[in-house]
């Protein structure tokens, strides 16, 4: 069982860091097109890709020690089984089965040649259900048997090339057997698929409930607290891509808050870029209009706290030395400094937890500074 248990370990890594790098992305898309998070549509999505990782690295995998596995091979090695069907000759030939006597059917299923042409028959019986749901009707069929022969055709290939020339030959065979196993598991999967949809909801009611929401201007703390990431997380990677210029950081960095949440929200009205992206916008509490003081107020409020804790940073890396008479000040200011950092951003954290719970009921700090609400465009 380690044969298969050790690819699907490696996948679940896998997926996990994939994960972690498109959640974001995948955040922004489900927003701009539902308007709110779908619960189902993301464990369909992400199961899909975890379930696609896991069928790839069952065929790959365990991966040779060395490229050259021409010298790991015999001279009359066979990379080719193009015989339809001669699993079944394999499982009949390793087994002592009589045909007239039922009790000796039971050890067919003791055979590894039974084992790996199962497993060849359930890899992609999960594609067909996913195909199911992407397709919706049943008179795709076809189109799922082939996609399917199309995926495990590119599995073969990728084997039997050595993954295109990565090992300088085969470490497993082309066998036409798998192309029949897998596309007949693919079309099983697509029949059955309807009994495992059932219990999620279906697209059309995703969507209705996407277009109540986008009618009465719901808004979900998730989709605020996002566009903000987003900002954040565009003055982070424009300020490493701008750490070659000879400014000093605090500079750069001050000139992308200003810019972030001041200069183009103040041009666009009310939408930091996060904002577009999420199709959100700032308006003043009572107005419910744009209110460029409103914009001035609330960058105030996150700009100062970008400041409070630059300071305190700064602080707490001031080094003396040690013969210095000011030394123990030092230690208990950097020491100071490091504890006040720790309270407020556990402040900070409890305040972002206590948004995210009221569903809406209350607003960010920096947004009641700037005494605006988030509104739909």
């Amino acid at each position: 069982m380690s044969t298969y248990t050790g690819p699907i370990f490696v996948a679940a890594l896998a997926f996990v860091m994939l994960a972690f790098v498109i959640w974001i992305p995948w955040l922004i898309y489900t927003y701009r097109k539902y308007g709110f998070l779908s619960i189902s549509k993301t464990i369909i999505v992400f199961s899909f890709i975890f379930y696609f990782l896991a069928a790839l690295f069952l065929v790959l995998l365990p991966l040779p020690e060395t490229t050259n596995t021409c010298a790991m091979q015999k001279p009359d090695t066979q990379f080719f089984n193009l015989r339809p069907f001669q699993f079944v000759q394999d499982i009949v030939y390793k087994t002592d089965i009589a045909l007239k006597n039922p009790a000796t059917w039971a050890a067919i299923i003791k055979q590894p040649a039974f084992y790996q042409a199962f497993f060849n028959f359930l890899l992609l019986m999960p594609f067909g259900v996913y195909l199911r749901y992407f397709f919706k009707e049943r008179k795709y069929w076809n189109h799922a048997f082939l996609l399917g022969l199309g995926l495990t055709l590119f599995y073969e290939v990728t084997q039997v090339t050595g993954i295109y020339g990565i090992y300088n030959c085969p470490y497993r065979i082309f066998d036409v057997d798998d192309l029949l196993l897998n596309s007949t598991g693919s079309l099983l999967g697509f029949f059955i698929a309807p009994v495992i949809w059932a219990l999620f909801p279906k697209h059309k009611d995703v969507i209705k409930h996407g277009q109540e929401m986008m009618a009465q201007y719901t808004i979900t703390p998730l989709q605020i607290l996002l566009a903000v990431i987003v900002d954040l997380a565009l003055i982070s990677v424009s300020n490493m891509a701008l750490s070659f210029i000879a400014i000093p950081q605090f500079f750069i960095q001050t000139a992308l808050y200003v810019i972030i949440f001041a200069i183009i929200p103040l041009l666009l009205r009310g939408e930091t870029l996060g904002m577009m992206l999420l199709k959100i916008r700032i308006v003043d509490e009572k107005k419910e209009a744009f209110s460029a003081i409103g914009i001035v107020r609330r960058f105030a409020a996150i700009y100062s706290t970008y400041l409070v804790f630059k300071g305190l940073s700064i602080v707490s890396h001031i080094e003396l030395n040690m013969d210095s008479p000011f030394y123990i000040y030092q230690v208990f200011i950097s020491l100071g400094s490091f504890v006040v950092s720790a309270i407020l951003a556990l402040i900070l954290g409890i305040h972002v937890l206590r948004f995210f719970l009221a569903r809406g009921k209350s607003r960010l700090y920096f947004d009641t500074v700037g005494k605006c609400v988030v509104r739909r465009k």
